[in-house]
């Protein structure tokens, strides 16, 4: 970038990428996992990663599914700028709370959610 030193870019990447990552950590809770930042050769952060635990369906408690892919999804679009991957974890885990939405549909009425 013209105008700033190093330093400034490192800062300036570094601050911007922390903040978009904390967003997804905080909005994750218990899901999701340590911050890493990826710099490049020269040392300027380029892009970060916060691990996400996905849910699967728990046919016993489905619920639990569907509270768990809620947070997931509510976690990949916390920052306000979401990048495209952001998205596709967040489809991801709409697909799954879709399916844990219809099996408790249809199993409505029978010994599930004994947990909710």
């Amino acid at each position: 970038m013209i105008g700033l030193s190093k330093q400034e870019l490192i800062n300036r990447n570094y601050n911007h990428i922390y903040a978009h990552e904390m967003a997804h950590k905080n909005a994750g809770g218990s899901f999701a996992g340590a911050i890493s930042i990826e710099r490049n050769a020269d040392g300027i952060p380029v892009s970060g990663h916060v691990p996400i635990k996905m849910p699967v369906l728990n046919k016993e408690n489905p619920q639990q599914t569907i509270d768990h892919a809620n947070t997931v999804i509510r976690a990949a679009l916390a920052p306000g700028d979401p990048s495209a991957q952001d998205y596709r974890v967040a489809a991801q885990a709409q697909q799954i709370k879709m399916q844990a939405v219809a099996f408790k549909s249809k199993h409505q009425g029978n010994q599930l959610d004994k947990f909710a």
